[in-house]
Parts: C-alpha cells; structure tokens; sequence
C-alpha cells in the first residue's frame, strides 16, 4: 500500500502498489476531494482516503482507513457500505479490536524505526508476528519498511506493507 498525500504521488505510486492511500492532514477538506477525485479517475489500483468518510464517498473511492483513535469501525462501516475499512493500530488489542468491530484489514506499525513517526518506539518483528498471528484479517506492516525488509515482514505473517516515503 502506498501513502501518499497528493493526487499526483498516488499516480507516481500506482504502477508498484497494489493499492493508494490518500492521506494529506495538511489539505483543507476542498483540496483533499480534488485530490482524491482525480486520483479515484486515473489510478489503476483502488484508493483509499485517510480518516475521512466523507471525502471517500464524495470521489468514489474503495473505501477508508482509519487511525486508531478515529470513528469505529462500525460507525465508518454504515457510511462506507460495502466499501473497504482498515484501521491503523500500533497494538495487538488494537488489531484484534479492529478484527471485531469488523475491520477488513489492519496496518501496524511502526515496526521499525521511522522518520515519518519520529519519537515513536518501533514495535519490532516479534510483535508483527503475534498480531499476524492473532487476527484472521490481513495485517499490513508500516515504519521502516523498505526493500531489504518486505520479505522479513512477509516471514512475520503480514499480508504485505504499507509505506509513506518510499512512494512519496
């Protein structure tokens, strides 16, 4: 999965992701619809909008993924539909809170060390592997990713990776 925070970085990211994540805090909610439309009309693998449902629905988008901590899952679920819902989550409650509530798949992280959450204790590998293990939904490992270590993320049972600098 790709992050990114503009339309044109999703375009960019699109011919080596299996899917895009627009996340851009930063875009007054005008400009992220802009975004997201032209990026929902051009891109050749689903996009996701970050934290917001509405913007999601408004541009056609495959769905939403949510940080840990933003409406649930089930709320999200209503205005979404049959539309994907992920969640972001930086422990094994989480993941399997996410599972319950109905979450298609988790991203958790930071694995490693990561400039985009500076500050932030890595979880590790072991800990990939025991929320891989704990939930029955794909989990997708963030922070710190990068090609030497998508194959040690795969080894740890994640379904694949998300990443923000590699795509940006």
């Amino acid at each position: 999965m790709a992050i990114v925070s503009s339309a044109e970085a999703g375009l960019r990211a699109a011919s080596r992701a299996t899917i895009v994540q627009l996340r851009a805090p930063g875009l007054s909610t005008r400009d992220l619809e802009h975004h997201a439309t032209l990026l929902v009309a051009s891109s050749p693998v689903p996009v996701l909008v970050s934290s917001r449902c509405d913007v999601a629905l408004a541009c056609g988008a495959a769905g939403v993924n949510l940080p840990e901590h933003d409406i649930s899952t089930p709320d999200a679920r209503t205005l979404i539909g049959e539309g994907l819902v992920g969640r972001s989550v930086h422990t094994i409650e989480g993941a399997v809170a996410a599972e319950a509530e109905g979450a298609d798949y988790v991203i958790f992280g930071p694995v490693w060390p990561s400039s985009t959450h500076a500050g932030v204790e890595p979880a590790g590998v072991v800990a990939l592997a025991e929320v891989a293990r704990a939930v029955r939904i794909p989990v997708l490992a963030i922070g710190g990713v990068h090609e030497d270590r998508i194959e040690e993320s795969r080894r740890a049972g994640a379904a694949g990776y998300a990443a923000i600098r590699a795509f940006e």
